[in-house]
């Protein structure tokens, strides 16, 4: 399944069939190296907060689980960003900018490799987040990040979705080896990209962006 260049799909993040949240992102290629998606600033998106409008961190991940929760809809508030999804990669990078459109660093998402959809109307890729990130700056110096989140998470096995903590260990330190020798996505490709500015920003999702979730988990 290939998505074509120009073309709004949705990237959901999704928990035990939940939609955690969905972006519309616009394709920027779709090939050997993978989906690259480019979310703008502004984009309406859904994001699954508590009924009294909380998110995940602001309570225990148990307490969180066991909370009632709906789709809230927000606005994509930083700057664009660039997401790449390798093929067959359990992982997604995402390419942060300033203010200016200027780089500033990468974003490594470890996650469950994603599984495409197309509705015709609607499209999207299904991935399931595994919460421990690794952030690497221009320089390729780097730095684990929510450590803490990850654990909190696997000492409670009956709500989260993550089956093997080690392999989630291994694809970190995978990506990690590939930052440190600058090598692809890590070697400066797409850092000076700028979007179409006949790209619309998207001010509301699509019908059918909450159709049910294809990811596996």
């Amino acid at each position: 399944m290939i998505f074509k260049p120009g073309r709004l799909v949705l990237h959901r993040d999704t928990h035990h069939g939940r939609i955690a949240f969905a972006h519309p992102g616009r394709v920027v290629s779709d090939d050997e190296r993978g989906l690259l998606l480019w979310v703008a600033r502004g984009s309406a998106i859904a994001v699954e907060t508590t009924l009294d409008g909380r998110y995940p961190r602001d309570l225990p991940f148990v307490e969180w689980m066991t909370a009632e929760r709906a789709p809230r809809s927000e606005r994509w508030r930083g700057p664009g960003v660039l997401r790449l999804f390798p093929p067959g990669a359990n992982h997604s990078v995402w390419f942060f900018r300033d203010d200016r459109g200027d780089f500033t660093n990468w974003y490594v998402n470890l996650e469950e490799a994603g599984v495409r959809w197309d509705d015709g109307e609607v499209a999207g890729i299904d991935v399931i987040d595994q919460d421990l990130d690794i952030v690497a700056a221009a320089d390729r110096t780097w730095r684990w990040k929510d450590e803490d989140d990850f654990a909190e998470r696997l000492a409670a096995p009956e709500h989260y979705w993550v089956p093997d903590e080690a392999a989630v260990w291994a694809e970190g330190r995978r990506v990690i080896a590939a930052i440190e020798a600058g090598a692809f996505p890590f070697d400066g490709t797409w850092t000076d990209f700028r979007p179409d500015p006949a790209w619309p920003t998207p001010t509301e999702l699509p019908a059918g962006w909450d159709r049910p979730v294809v990811a596996r988990r």
